[in-house]
């Protein structure tokens, strides 16, 4: 058990131990998720480039005109 002395003088209230504990785990899950991040920002770049390749902002026109078509030959 933890005595109540061993808490004070920090901000958090928690020990050394403690606080260690916690930040390798925060650590931890901060790294796994810019991990997931990135890896969600190159998948979506491999699927849709969001700068223009050679035929420019043209080629985002066509995507819009055909899924305008698919979705009205859906509900229509």
């Amino acid at each position: 058990m933890v005595s109540r002395d061993e808490h004070s003088g920090t901000l958090s209230g928690l020990t050394d131990a403690e606080a260690k504990e916690f930040h390798a785990i925060f650590v931890t899950s901060f790294t796994l998720f810019v991990i997931v991040a990135i890896a969600a920002h190159v998948l979506a770049w491999l699927w849709r480039p969001w700068i223009p390749g050679p035929g420019g902002w043209a080629q985002l026109e066509t995507g819009v005109h055909t899924a305008q078509l698919f979705l009205s030959n859906l509900i229509g």
